[in-house]
C-alpha cells in the first residue's frame, strides 16, 4: 500500500477524514481513497479544502457517490453542495461540500470538501507525485494505488502541442485584446487578457521550470515557478481584484434572490 504522504496536519477535517474511512470500509465497492490537492503538493493552509479522490469498482461510481452525499448530509449537515453536472466525468461525479455558512468569508478556516469519486482504472489509480503529490491515504486494503510518472512520450506531446498553440494565438491573440480595449469592452478584453497573453506567459514558464504542470494554469505559480517569477506574473494582475469580487458577489446573490430565479436564493443577505 502507498503510505501517507508528509506531514500536512489535517485535524480540522479529522472528523471528516475518519468518518469516510468508515464509510469505506463498509461499502465493498469503495477500493481507494485519499487525499491530494494542497495536501499533498504543498501550499496547504488555512484556507485549503480537502481534496478527496475515491475508486470504486467499475460502474458503481455514481451509486457510490450518491450514497456518500446523502450520507454526507445526514451526519454533518453542510450549509451548501454545490454538484458538477453529470457530464463532468465520463465515469464518475465530483461535488463541493460547505461544512460552514460563507467560506469565502475566511472568518475562520476553511472546512470544504472537493469530493471526486470516479470507477477504478488504471489511469485513475496512477498517481504521477511530480503533478498531483504524494497521496494520503485513507483506505486502499487491496494495494491498488501505484505511484508511477504518467507518460513521457504523451506529456512530450501534449505540450508542444501547448507550446505551438501559444505561438499561433500570438498575434491574433494582441488583436483581440487591443481591439476590445479600444471599443471600450473593458470585460471583454479583460477575459481575452487573461486567456491570451497572461496564459501563454504562464505556459511558456511551466514549460522550462514545471513542464509536468504545463497545464496548470495560474494555480500553484510560487511553487512550481518560484517566488520570483511568480511575483512578476502577479504583477500583471490588473486592478483590486479583491474589491472588485466583493462587489460582484454581492450583485450576484442580489440577482439570485429575485423572484422568478430559476437558480434559487444565494446567500442569505443578513450572513455578515
Amino acid at each position: 500500500m502507498v503510505q501517507g504522504g508528509g506531514m500536512t496536519d489535517l485535524a480540522r477535517y479529522a472528523d471528516w477524514t475518519r468518518w469516510l474511512g468508515e464509510r469505506a470500509r463498509g461499502d465493498l465497492d469503495v477500493r481507494v481513497v485519499w487525499v491530494g490537492g494542497s495536501a499533498a503538493t504543498g501550499g496547504y493552509d488555512d484556507w485549503s479544502d480537502l481534496d478527496v479522490d475515491v475508486l470504486c469498482t467499475p460502474g458503481t461510481s455514481h451509486r457510490v457517490y450518491d450514497d456518500l452525499v446523502a450520507a454526507s448530509g445526514r451526519d454533518f449537515a453542510p450549509s451548501d453542495v454545490w454538484e458538477l453536472p453529470l457530464s463532468t466525468w465520463p465515469d464518475g461525479r465530483q461535488c463541493f461540500v460547505n461544512l460552514q455558512e460563507r467560506p469565502g468569508l475566511l472568518a475562520e478556516p476553511t472546512r470544504l470538501i472537493d469530493l471526486h469519486v470516479s470507477d477504478l482504472s488504471d489511469e485513475h489509480r496512477h498517481v504521477d507525485v511530480r503533478r498531483h503529490g504524494r497521496p494520503i491515504v485513507l483506505h486502499d486494503p487491496d494495494a491498488l494505488l501505484v505511484l508511477r510518472p504518467d507518460d513521457a512520450d504523451l506529456q512530450a506531446s501534449e505540450l508542444a502541442l501547448a507550446l505551438e498553440q501559444v505561438r499561433q494565438r500570438r498575434v491574433t491573440g494582441e488583436w483581440l485584446v487591443m481591439r476590445a480595449l479600444r471599443r471600450g469592452h473593458v470585460a471583454e478584453a479583460l477575459d481575452l487578457y487573461l486567456r491570451f497573453p497572461l496564459a501563454g506567459v504562464v505556459r511558456l514558464l511551466r514549460a522550462e521550470h514545471c513542464p509536468w504542470r504545463h497545464d496548470y494554469g495560474l494555480r500553484y505559480l510560487a511553487e512550481d515557478l518560484g517566488p520570483s517569477l511568480a511575483d512578476r506574473v502577479h504583477a500583471l494582475i490588473p486592478g483590486d481584484l479583491e474589491a472588485c469580487a466583493r462587489a460582484c458577489f454581492a450583485w450576484l446573490d442580489e440577482l439570485l434572490q429575485e423572484p422568478g430565479s430559476s437558480s434559487g436564493p444565494g446567500p442569505s443577505a443578513s450572513t455578515p
